[in-house]
């Protein structure tokens, strides 16, 4: 029997993987009873099954629901139940809550206690941040917020610092290839296999389609998948990069993609999704491709001991569709080192925790007051993450003036004829991607324009 191993609320525990599909969550309460845990949307949005996940790496937060077990091997999880201490004793995230009345129904407190508890023991301040993917819809945020803000001068209990080191874990992990090299000889054994990285879309398959996964590689144990690297002219991102990751890595070199990533649905999820997945999936409101085709990236793929690589734009040829063989996958992506240009604005109804309705990504060089290259990429505008061609042809020798934009105004319908759906109609979205053209001439004239800086 394919067995995982890891630490849960601080004792080593088995379970079966014979079901790679089975969720923490289920386990936890269908296996183990803990039952703190608990289902809201089952979908990685309400934050109700947040649990703590421990590794090499850190200490993160992550929804149960859509994390599979064998992601969880030779890894450290903590429970609601496990962040109370020995004898009942609550830990200060805990006592904060019931000081500051942050709990009503109390359906939500045993995932904000787990974002919070994991908040305090990193260090974090930026609670606003680190709340985003729970949802509650009784108290509210502010006494929740005041709560955190108690805890955070108090010390870490002693109980919660899972030493990674003693983890362990016997044999490899199931269905995980070890390298790279190991995942492109999976894949082509099984060129109609699952890849699963974060499973924050491949859970979803799993609860809310109920879709059976077939042959599946977790991608979690291809370290060498995982690397940032400088390279002539740029930085290799690995497919396996996580959001929360590329986050950081870009607040230097690429201030616009790192805001961008910030909303980029929320803790829980940044902290599992990848960066090749997100591209892989090949949805066409996915954040981070208009970001990157904007900077002209270049992505590179796999199939056995072959590799091409082609600029990002060209990989996307339909509504889900894109120019990948059988068996072969997403290694990484290249981008330059420095793109002073590029600037992301993203639209939704919730700043956080939201799909786009809109997402559009400029990057223009300018040279002697005119508009020497034009890179305008969006998201939500078609069927796939497609550039505004015609725009930038409209911009390209020209003056860099109000005007000039204004002037290529229209050109957005030649390039798009969006769709209207739940979050927007078609004419919204033409509008919005006009206006955020005029948006990015006012922003590098150097005003105000994000919502964060600006006032009623």
């Amino acid at each position: 029997m394919t067995e995982i191993a890891f630490h849960l609320n601080g004792t080593p525990v088995r379970a079966s993987a014979a079901d790679p599909a089975r969720t923490l969550l289920d386990w936890l309460r269908e296996e183990r009873g803990l039952k703190g845990t608990k289902e809201g949307c089952n979908e990685g949005d309400c934050g109700a099954c947040t649990v703590m996940v421990t590794d090499a790496g850190g200490v993160r937060a992550l929804n149960a629901c859509i994390l599979l077990l064998p992601q969880l091997h030779g890894r450290a999880v903590r429970t609601v139940e496990g962040i109370s201490g020995p004898g009942g004793a609550l830990h200060p995230v805990q006592q904060a809550m019931v000081d500051h009345h942050g709990s009503q129904c109390g359906f939500c407190t045993p995932g904000f206690i787990a974002s919070m508890a994991v908040g305090h023991l990193n260090g974090r301040r930026d609670h606003d941040d680190v709340l985003a993917g729970n949802l509650c819809r009784c108290t509210g945020y502010a006494p929740i917020v005041r709560a955190a803000e108690a805890a955070a001068p108090a010390p870490v209990p002693e109980w919660m610092h899972d030493a990674t080191g003693a983890i362990g874990a016997d044999g490899p992990a199931p269905y995980a290839p070890a390298s790279t090299d190991a995942l492109a000889a999976w894949c082509l054994e099984h060129p109609g296999g699952s890849l699963i990285a974060g499973a924050t879309d491949v859970g979803l398959w799993v609860t809310k389609e109920l879709r059976p996964l077939g042959p599946v590689a977790f991608l979690h144990a291809a370290r060498d998948l995982q690397s940032i690297a400088r390279v002539p002219g740029g930085l290799r991102i690995g497919a396996g990069v996580t959001i929360a990751a590329l986050r950081m890595a870009m607040a230097g070199p690429h201030p616009a993609f790192a805001g961008l990533l910030r909303r980029f649905a929320s803790e829980q999820i940044r902290a599992a999704a990848t960066i090749g997945g997100n591209i892989a999936n090949g949805s066409p409101i996915g954040d981070g491709p208009p970001a990157l085709i904007a900077m002209g990236a270049r992505l590179h793929l796999r199939r056995g001991e072959a590799r091409r690589d082609m600029p990002l734009e060209a990989f996307f040829l339909d509504y889900r569709k894109q120019d990948r063989q059988p068996g072969e996958f997403v290694e990484a992506v290249t981008v330059p080192e420095a793109a002073p240009g590029l600037r992301c604005y993203k639209l939704s109804k919730r700043f956080d925790q939201d799909i786009s309705a809109v997402c559009g990504c400029f990057n223009l060089g300018l040279e002697g007051g005119k508009i020497a290259s034009a890179r305008i990429a969006f998201g939500g505008m078609a069927g796939i993450p497609k550039r505004a061609a015609a725009v930038e042809a409209a911009l390209i020798g020209r003056a860099w003036s109000l005007a000039t934009l204004e002037a290529a105004l229209p050109a957005f319908a030649e390039d798009f004829a969006p769709l209207s759906d739940m979050r927007a109609s078609a004419g919204y979205r033409l509008a919005a991607a006009q206006n955020l053209l005029l948006r990015y001439f006012h922003d590098l004239s150097g005003e105000a324009v994000s919502v964060l800086e600006l006032r009623a």
